[in-house]
């Protein structure tokens, strides 16, 4: 004998099942659960609801110091104040990468500059030289655009602290040869101190960068005076 289930009869299991577990509306009728909001899929951020700001890769970089759209504001010195000093800049890779070049935040040049001996390099965490670029003074004299300077060989770079290294030789016009950067100025290295500052120098009189450094030289004497901030991308 085959049993005929009613509607009638599912509606008042039903109402039974939801009456002893104490689900209830404010009326006395049967309470139903609102259905799950839907989380909203923002492109590129793995399915997430919530905006994460722009990423190097928005740009394709593969790291950098800061949102260059950040670094607004320009850094300028004399040459004598910072020609023959290496400036050191430190960046934190979160994953490995193959690091091809360094990007460079030109924002003025003085086209009547003498340069030589102008380099750019990575450093370690322990202050070994890891790659550097030929001689930039060429590039520093034109277009004062973000432009990549390729290093001498890319190099596998595991995910860990680097420091970038700038190192200028010449005469140049004060505020005529001038870096992109964030105008953090003083506050650059809140809470931090040698060897992880994160803007600094170290050593004068250099035409070259050294093969190792002693990180726990560095100075923020420079830095404080405007030097400092300045921004990189790395490709």
């Amino acid at each position: 004998m085959r049993t005929r289930t009613t509607t009638a009869g599912l509606a008042a299991t039903l109402a039974a099942l939801l009456a002893l577990s104490g689900c209830t509306s404010s009326d006395g009728g049967p309470h139903v659960a609102p259905a799950p909001s839907a989380a909203v899929n923002v492109p590129g951020q793995g399915g997430g609801s919530e905006y994460e700001g722009p990423r190097p890769q928005d740009q394709n970089l593969l790291a950098w110091t800061g949102d260059p759209n950040d670094a607004g504001h320009v850094t300028a010195q004399s040459a004598a104040g910072v020609g023959g000093r290496i400036t050191l800049v430190r960046v934190v890779l979160r994953r490995q990468i193959t690091w091809s070049n360094v990007w460079l935040g030109l924002a003025g040049i003085d086209p009547n500059a003498q340069l030589s001996n102008c380099y750019l390099g990575v450093y370690d965490a322990t202050g070994k030289l890891v790659a550097s670029t030929a001689d930039v003074s060429p590039q520093l004299m034109t277009d004062p655009v973000a432009k990549p300077l390729p290093l001498g060989k890319p190099f596998p770079a595991p995910a860990g602290t680097y420091f970038i290294a700038l190192l200028l030789n010449g005469n140049w016009a004060t505020n005529a040869l001038t870096l992109k950067s964030t105008g953090a100025g003083i506050s650059v290295n809140a809470g931090l101190t040698p060897p992880a500052l994160r803007y600094s120098t170290v050593l004068t009189g250099q035409t070259s960068l050294p093969p190792t450094l002693n990180l726990s030289e560095q100075s923020t004497g420079t830095i404080n005076t405007g030097w400092g901030s300045q921004w990189y991308g790395i490709s």
